[in-house]
């Protein structure tokens, strides 16, 4: 990323955060909206939508046997008429079903007590539909019961034994264990690292888990979780779905950004959709699908607009713990964003590590470089 893009967010960020003040927000009028007739305003296209699919790299890297991938699914099923979100998931159930990818679904790494406790969320654009699990056991594939919340119930969160009750009430397979032989042999090796007497503590816990990726014992990916997969077709119908097992070794019951509306996912069908992959609780602190789809809704790129949320988070990072030796974030948070026209982008706040992103269009599906906001890598001294 050149140095212009980083002088730029944040130079501009000051006025950034007096713009995305609510009383700024709702009191926005721009010449390219009117208004509806629910009196919100509506943003007015001219442009065709290009449709497209983008995601994170298990969107595109695990296939579970099969010989397509989460994108490729996706974007078949939109070109061939089928609902967006229905597209999506059905695209997402294969990370989710596939053991080899342990940051999601079966086979995902399991909390401290060695439980896969599994989150999801999804929104439909057209619809305005919402529905999420949180801390979901024994479900395979928490996608479709996040669906099933969306267009069963009258709420937007359902969460631990409530969540596979309702699963269990629709006829899905609840499983004892979700672990794989693989999963559970790594969350044995975690336990025997951590003090028994300080595993509660979040730094202990945290440096035993990354000891592990830098030593090739765990994918960094599947360390953090998550996949993520929005998409919109040529009507302009945007939707996303994220779904993960969370933070490896997490507390269990804890909670990321992934099944909470505005954090790790965030879909408006007027403007455009972001969801997240890495440090769930900075996203959760920020809101920042939310804050990345109302920059956009204000103007900007999808590329800037991620790359102002990054910023905002980069500038909330005050706690020691969460510092590294430079005074950066010691943690990485991606970002990937769509609008109304098809427009893409990936952004990251190192993009060291997690390289890429997984993007499908009519010319197929493609790896793309994230944009990255600082130099380095997290843990830089």
């Amino acid at each position: 990323m050149s140095m212009d893009r980083r002088d730029f967010v944040r130079t501009s960020a000051a006025g950034l955060a007096a713009a995305a003040a609510p009383a700024a927000l709702a009191a926005e009028t721009r010449p390219e909206r009117a208004a509806s007739r629910s009196g919100a305003p509506a943003i007015q296209r001219s442009r065709a939508t290009r449709p497209v699919v983008i995601s994170d790299l298990s969107g595109i890297r695990f296939m579970n046997g099969g010989p397509e991938s989460s994108v490729e699914r996706a974007f078949r099923g939109i070109s061939e008429g089928e609902d967006v979100l229905d597209a999506l998931i059905a695209g997402v159930n294969i990370p989710e079903l596939d053991p080899t990818e342990m940051g999601i679904g079966y086979g995902g790494l399991p909390n401290a007590d060695g439980v896969v406790q599994l989150d999801a969320c999804c929104m439909h654009g057209p619809r305005h539909w919402a529905g999420g699990v949180a801390a979901l056991e024994g479900v395979r594939t928490p996608s479709l019961v996040a669906k099933a919340v969306a267009e069963l119930t009258d709420h937007h969160l359902l969460v631990g034994a409530g969540a596979q009750a309702f699963a269990r009430q629709l006829g899905f397979e609840i499983e004892e264990d979700l672990n794989t032989d693989e999963s559970r042999a790594l969350w044995l090796e975690w336990r025997r690292r951590v003090d028994p007497g300080h595993w509660l503590d979040p730094r202990k816990r945290l440096d035993a888990g990354l000891a592990m990726v830098d030593e090739g014992l765990i994918p960094a990916h599947s360390f953090w979780g998550t996949t993520n997969c929005d998409a919109v077709n040529a009507d302009g119908d945007i939707c996303g779905v994220t779904t993960t097992s969370g933070l490896s070794w997490k507390i269990p019951g804890r909670t990321g950004d992934s099944p909470i509306l505005g954090a790790g996912l965030y879909v408006d069908n007027d403007v455009g959709a972001v969801g997240s992959t890495g440090r769930g609780e900075a996203n959760l602190y920020n809101l920042s699908s939310f804050l990345a789809v109302e920059f956009m809704r204000q103007g900007m790129s999808p590329l800037d607009a991620g790359m102002a949320t990054l910023e905002r988070i980069r500038s909330n990072t005050v706690e020691q713990r969460l510092l590294n030796a430079r005074g950066l974030p010691n943690f990485d948070v991606r970002f990937f964003l769509l609008d109304k026209q098809g427009e893409t982008a990936g952004v990251a706040m190192y993009g060291s590590a997690e390289t890429h992103y997984a993007v499908c269009t009519d010319n197929g599906a493609e790896e793309r470089p994230f944009e990255g906001l600082l130099e380095g890598a997290p843990r830089d001294g």
